[in-house]
């Protein structure tokens, strides 16, 4: 799986978006999802500020600064969370990329997620200017997600063997 993780980091590490991003939003992986600590550790070793989420009671998400594995503190279910100073759930919206998790997506920037709703309210707040990226092993990319007038579309897909514009899609 850690290769996974390192390859899904080398395609985002050269891609242009990213490599101007001031601030990048991005996610600890959990379970079976692909690993983002490559990711992570190589933003922050570039200079990168990256702001990872917090779950809220309300199943909204706050952000804090990553500033580390040491700062990062295990929950009973679900990802890690740092331990930072709390930005609030509005610190999203200074992010230049995005980078979210996912259980699949669809070439028309439908992802499932695992169905609370926060990285939509967070997606929501986000400008439409700032690319909303996917990380999926891969398989993960199919022919179509069920969706609502509610659920946040993606842009780009990455999985360890490319980095996908969606609307290079057909």
């Amino acid at each position: 799986m850690r290769a996974a993780g390192v390859a899904i980091a080398s395609h985002l590490l050269e891609w242009p978006a990213l490599c101007d991003a001031r601030v990048v939003g991005a996610y600890v992986s959990f379970g079976s999802e692909p690993p983002t600590g490559p990711l992570l550790d190589a933003l922050r070793k570039r200079g990168t500020k990256v702001l990872l989420p917090v779950v809220l009671p309300d199943l909204d998400l706050t952000w804090v600064v990553y500033t580390g594995t040491e700062a990062l503190a295990p929950r009973p279910r679900g990802p890690s969370e740092p331990t930072g100073r709390s930005l609030g759930p509005e610190a999203i919206t200074d992010v230049d990329v995005v980078v979210v998790p996912g259980l699949a997506a669809d070439g028309e920037g439908h992802r499932l997620g695992r169905g609370g709703g926060s990285y939509d309210r967070a997606l929501a707040r986000v400008g439409a200017e700032v690319p909303r990226v996917i990380a999926l092993y891969d398989g993960e990319l199919v022919d179509d997600i069920p969706h609502d007038g509610h659920d946040e579309s993606i842009d780009v897909v990455v999985t360890p063997s490319a980095l996908t514009p969606l609307g290079q899609l057909a």
